[in-house]
């Protein structure tokens, strides 16, 4: 359970900026301009230029087509945007139209098939609050509802006969967590099978519905693997005496004695593992990589394998005998990110969802019998050429201790020889994330019309580059991570076609801190930062964040409520450093984000002012953590253009 928060002067100095900085009485800052755009409050934007709205449209009438599920005929189901927000299609053949099935102003989060039906379970929330409820309906009809407003619903798994559902379930104000069943056949309310003071998700169900894998998530570099009875509600834990460990995706294999898993036990990378239920003995199927084994999935009687390799940021599919580790005929997909990978029931077809850095997102299936690559959607990039496209360069720095960093760069085309081209630096969140080569609109964008060349950084602490890479930013390292650009900074100013005295810095949720605090650093070398949905305080922040996920915050970002921590927060938060930010900043914020809460954001804004600084916030009312309604993400695109064409001229 949580502990109380200490009530200390060290948290309450924490939670305030250094105290030579409020030994002044501040000049209250001048009014600013405010304005009203749909459902977005602007604070001293200007108008929005035609050519500018003009721009954005052309990259952000793109669409993708994620794979959802396989339904039983055959057909599948997949998300798409046609209006302003993704929604559910089906899709019944390839090439087939995409039939829309979901009408909402919400977007739909996910959709999976109920087993034995034509039906599928589908999920959504209000405003991107993230308070996620599950639906059931058919490809035609009205959805019903089967969880309560006020809880947070996710992790659906269903028996192989589709008479059982079970998810996880969390309420508002509570770190706690419980599983929820019911038969969505028969209907009624739903039951509680079992309860937990922290994160579980449920994962995999035995074919007799007697037992249930679920995982207990530590942190984002620790889970425990726990196995349910469903009649007594015991649950035990499996491999409890192995070491600290992430478990991805635990699955039954046939004979439900061992499971099949993603992990990272015993070895600095993610392998693919088969674990003995009783003995917690592992055995590794994927033992040479030098990578990380991404997602996999495998056919309905256990016989075949297929899995995705994380190398450097592509994908690699590979197929084979899960049995005797034969490789079977691979599919040549087009080079790119895996976004879902999965067989048909009967095992014969298996779909692969893929984006690029030229392709939005589209669904390819591999034919097991006729070893025959089809492709099922053809997603539009609106009236943008491919060929015109930046193709992201890998590229690799070194950091202040010799670390090697690596790095997608997109530069723009067109430009004269000997031309020194403005550069922004954009900072994925996480902080656990990685930035890949997919479909980056935003990067191609501004490398098209701002002629910027846009650098992403995987900084120590990314994923994808193992264990050790991970962790090198944990807790009182955080700045570390921080220093990495400051690295990148000094990288630019060695090459020749960068303009070393046009940097600026960009980043959303944990990208948006590090932008925050890149520039308290390196104010004097950037023109000025944009962040999105940031972390400007981080004892604030950890008080803030709903309750149902803080203790997972806690592991990774340290624990607020330690002196240690306490004092580390109180010297790197940058609400505490903003007097060293000399140089413009844009703001922006989801009203509803539950994650980084609004107050991050107000607070940060209010400060840069009070010092005089030209700070622009951007606040949607409809949105939380990311902005998922298309005319939200223009107007986001038209504010970002107009901010940073003026730093860069």
């Amino acid at each position: 359970m949580l502990r109380p928060l200490l009530a200390t002067a060290a948290l309450a100095a924490a939670l305030q900026p250094a105290a030579a900085q409020v030994s002044a009485r501040p000049v209250p800052p001048p009014a600013v301009a405010t304005r009203q755009v749909g459902s977005a409050t602007l604070e001293g934007v200007p108008a929005i230029p035609a050519d500018v709205s003009a721009a954005v449209q052309r990259y952000q009438n793109s669409r993708s087509a994620l794979f959802e599920d396989w339904l039983p005929d055959g057909s599948m189901l997949i998300a798409t945007r046609f209006g302003a927000t993704q929604q559910i299609h089906h899709v019944a053949g390839p090439g087939a139209a995409r039939t829309q099935i979901t009408f909402g102003d919400e977007p739909v989060s996910a959709a999976l098939a109920i087993p034995g039906s034509d039906r599928f379970l589908l999920s959504r929330d209000n405003g991107g609050d993230e308070w996620f409820q599950l639906y059931a309906r058919g490809l035609t009809g009205t959805a019903t509802q089967l969880t309560e407003p006020a809880t947070r619903n996710g992790s659906p798994v269903f028996s192989k006969d589709g008479s059982l559902l079970v998810w996880s379930r969390a309420t508002k104000g509570s770190a706690a967590y419980s599983l929820r069943a019911l038969d969505p056949q028969a209907g009624g309310p739903a039951r509680e099978i079992y309860k937990s003071d922290g994160a579980i998700s449920p994962a995999a169900i035995t074919p007799d519905k007697a037992r249930l894998i679920f995982v207990r998530g530590i942190s984002n570099r620790e889970d425990q693997l726990f196995e349910l009875d469903l009649a007594s509600g015991k649950a035990t834990r499996v491999a409890a005496k192995a070491a600290a460990a992430v478990y991805q995706d635990p699955r039954y294999l046939p004979g439900g004695k061992s499971i099949l898993a993603i992990s990272d036990r015993d070895s600095d990378t993610r392998r693919l593992v088969e674990i003995d239920i009783a003995t917690g003995r592992m055995t590794v199927l994927t033992p040479d990589l030098k990578w990380d084994v991404e997602s996999y999935d495998l056919s309905d009687d256990g016989r075949v394998l297929a899995y995705s390799v994380n190398e450097d940021g592509f994908s690699r599919i590979v197929v084979q005998d899960r049995v005797t580790r034969r490789a079977l005929p691979q599919p040549a997909v087009p080079k790119g990110v895996l976004t879902a990978l999965k067989f048909t029931p009967d095992g014969r077809r298996l779909a692969i969802g893929l984006t690029g850095a030229a392709s939005a997102g589209d669904v390819w299936v591999w034919d097991m019998d006729g070893a025959q690559l089809v492709r099922w959607t053809t997603s539009e990039l609106g009236e943008l050429d491919p060929a015109t496209l930046a193709e992201p360069e890998l590229i690799r720095f070194k950091s202040f201790d010799g670390l090697s960093i690596p790095a997608f760069v997109y530069r723009p085309k067109g430009v004269a020889a000997g031309t020194k081209t403005p550069v922004i630096i954009d900072i994925h969140g996480g902080p656990e994330a990685q930035t890949r080569p997919i479909w980056n609109y935003g990067a191609q964008y501004f490398a098209d019309v701002l002629k910027a060349t846009v650098i992403l950084p995987n900084v120590r602490g990314s994923d994808g580059y193992g264990k050790r890479y991970l962790n090198l930013d944990n807790a009182e390292k955080r700045e570390d991570s921080v220093k990495d650009i400051g690295a990148l900074i000094d990288w630019i100013g060695t090459q020749p076609g960068l303009d070393a005295g046009k940097v600026a810095v960009y980043g959303q949720s944990y990208g948006g801190y590090m932008s925050l605090a890149v520039m308290t650093h390196y104010s004097d070398r950037l023109v000025g930062g944009v962040e999105r949905y940031g972390i400007s305080n981080w004892a604030s922040f950890l008080n803030n964040t709903e309750a149902y996920r803080r203790d997972n915050r806690r592991a990774e970002y340290g624990d607020e409520r330690t002196a240690k921590m306490q004092a580390v927060f109180a010297r790197i938060s940058p609400l505490g450093n903003v007097a060293r930010i000399t140089k413009p900043m844009l703001v922006m914020q989801g009203a509803n984000d539950p994650r980084v809460p609004k107050s991050e954001s107000d607070q940060v804004v209010a400060r840069l002012r009070a010092n005089g600084n030209d700070a622009w916030y951007v606040l949607f009312a409809d949105e939380g953590h990311g902005f998922l309604k298309k005319p939200n993400n223009d107007l986001r695109r038209e504010v970002e253009t107009v901010f940073l064409r003026g730093l860069f001229r």
